[in-house]
Protein backbone atom coordinates (compact mmCIF):
# COMPACT_ATOMS: atom_id res chain seq x y z
CA UNK A 1 0.00 0.00 0.00
CA UNK A 2 1.06 3.83 -0.44
CA UNK A 3 -0.11 6.30 1.07
CA UNK A 4 -0.53 9.76 -0.58
CA UNK A 5 -0.81 13.73 0.37
CA UNK A 6 -1.37 16.73 -1.38
CA UNK A 7 -0.77 20.07 -0.68
CA UNK A 8 -0.06 23.97 -1.89
CA UNK A 9 -3.16 24.34 -3.33
CA UNK A 10 -4.65 27.78 -3.08
CA UNK A 11 -5.86 31.06 -4.86
CA UNK A 12 -3.82 32.70 -6.97
CA UNK A 13 -3.98 35.36 -9.95
CA UNK A 14 -3.65 34.58 -13.52
CA UNK A 15 -0.11 34.70 -14.27
CA UNK A 16 1.30 33.57 -11.07
CA UNK A 17 2.64 30.67 -9.73
CA UNK A 18 2.08 27.60 -7.30
CA UNK A 19 4.12 24.47 -5.97
CA UNK A 20 2.00 21.66 -5.24
CA UNK A 21 3.90 19.19 -3.46
CA UNK A 22 2.82 15.19 -2.80
CA UNK A 23 4.20 13.09 -0.26
CA UNK A 24 4.09 9.55 -0.28
CA UNK A 25 4.62 6.80 2.35
CA UNK A 26 4.19 2.90 2.77
CA UNK A 27 5.64 0.69 -0.13
CA UNK A 28 9.00 1.72 -1.53
CA UNK A 29 8.33 3.44 -4.92
CA UNK A 30 11.32 1.97 -6.36
CA UNK A 31 10.10 1.12 -9.99
CA UNK A 32 7.17 3.53 -9.58
CA UNK A 33 5.96 6.26 -11.67
CA UNK A 34 4.26 9.53 -9.50
CA UNK A 35 1.59 11.49 -12.01
CA UNK A 36 -0.39 14.54 -10.94
CA UNK A 37 -4.06 14.84 -12.30
CA UNK A 38 -6.80 17.48 -12.57
CA UNK A 39 -10.07 17.72 -12.50
CA UNK A 40 -12.33 20.77 -13.43
CA UNK A 41 -16.04 21.04 -12.30
CA UNK A 42 -18.04 19.18 -14.83
CA UNK A 43 -14.87 17.73 -16.35
CA UNK A 44 -13.42 14.53 -16.68
CA UNK A 45 -9.68 13.79 -14.65
CA UNK A 46 -6.82 14.38 -16.83
CA UNK A 47 -3.35 13.92 -16.93
CA UNK A 48 -1.40 16.51 -16.04
CA UNK A 49 2.26 15.39 -15.57
CA UNK A 50 4.31 12.61 -14.52
CA UNK A 51 7.44 11.44 -13.64
CA UNK A 52 9.99 8.05 -12.63
CA UNK A 53 10.73 7.49 -9.51
CA UNK A 54 14.17 6.26 -10.67
CA UNK A 55 15.62 7.28 -13.87
CA UNK A 56 15.05 10.66 -15.89
CA UNK A 57 11.89 9.96 -17.24
CA UNK A 58 9.21 12.61 -17.04
CA UNK A 59 5.96 13.71 -19.67
CA UNK A 60 3.56 16.51 -19.58
CA UNK A 61 -0.24 17.52 -21.16
CA UNK A 62 0.50 19.92 -24.31
CA UNK A 63 -1.79 22.29 -22.41
CA UNK A 64 1.42 23.20 -19.69
CA UNK A 65 4.43 22.25 -21.18
CA UNK A 66 6.87 24.89 -20.79
CA UNK A 67 4.56 26.06 -17.78
CA UNK A 68 4.68 23.33 -15.22
CA UNK A 69 7.74 21.85 -14.10
CA UNK A 70 7.25 18.32 -11.95
CA UNK A 71 10.49 16.93 -9.90
CA UNK A 72 11.11 14.65 -7.42
CA UNK A 73 13.35 14.58 -3.52
CA UNK A 74 14.24 10.54 -3.15
CA UNK A 75 15.49 11.13 0.22
CA UNK A 76 12.21 12.97 0.69
CA UNK A 77 9.79 10.44 -0.70
CA UNK A 78 8.18 14.06 -2.41
CA UNK A 79 7.19 14.59 -6.01
CA UNK A 80 6.94 18.39 -6.61
CA UNK A 81 4.54 20.43 -9.67
CA UNK A 82 5.51 23.58 -10.03
CA UNK A 83 2.64 25.82 -11.90
CA UNK A 84 4.21 28.92 -13.46
CA UNK A 85 2.07 31.37 -15.58
CA UNK A 86 -1.62 29.95 -14.78
CA UNK A 87 -4.45 30.52 -16.32
CA UNK A 88 -7.67 30.51 -15.52
CA UNK A 89 -8.17 26.87 -17.40
CA UNK A 90 -5.63 25.71 -14.82
CA UNK A 91 -8.23 25.68 -11.93
CA UNK A 92 -8.67 22.32 -11.00
CA UNK A 93 -8.64 19.81 -8.10
CA UNK A 94 -5.08 18.41 -8.62
CA UNK A 95 -4.59 14.64 -7.58
CA UNK A 96 -1.17 12.72 -7.43
CA UNK A 97 -1.33 9.26 -7.58
CA UNK A 98 1.19 6.32 -8.02
CA UNK A 99 1.67 3.49 -10.28
CA UNK A 100 4.33 0.78 -10.62
CA UNK A 101 5.13 0.59 -14.13
CA UNK A 102 6.55 3.18 -16.45
CA UNK A 103 4.66 6.58 -17.35
CA UNK A 104 0.92 6.60 -18.31
CA UNK A 105 -1.65 9.13 -19.38
CA UNK A 106 -4.57 6.97 -18.19
CA UNK A 107 -5.67 7.82 -14.48
CA UNK A 108 -7.15 4.19 -14.25
CA UNK A 109 -3.45 2.85 -14.81
CA UNK A 110 -2.41 4.46 -11.23
CA UNK A 111 -3.55 2.54 -8.15
CA UNK A 112 -3.30 5.19 -5.87
CA UNK A 113 -4.66 8.51 -5.20
CA UNK A 114 -4.43 11.41 -3.07
CA UNK A 115 -7.56 13.24 -1.83
CA UNK A 116 -6.88 16.25 -4.01
CA UNK A 117 -5.82 19.77 -3.22
CA UNK A 118 -7.76 22.65 -4.73
CA UNK A 119 -6.26 24.83 -7.51
CA UNK A 120 -8.31 28.39 -8.21
CA UNK A 121 -6.89 30.90 -10.73
CA UNK A 122 -8.78 33.83 -10.78
CA UNK A 123 -8.78 35.81 -13.90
Amino acid sequence: QVQVAESGGGLVQAGGSLRLSCAASGRTLIYATVGWFRQAPGKEREFVAAVVWTGRGADYADSVKGRFTISRDNAKNTVYLQMNSLVFEDTAVYYCAVRYGGIEHFNRAYQYWGQGTQVTVSS
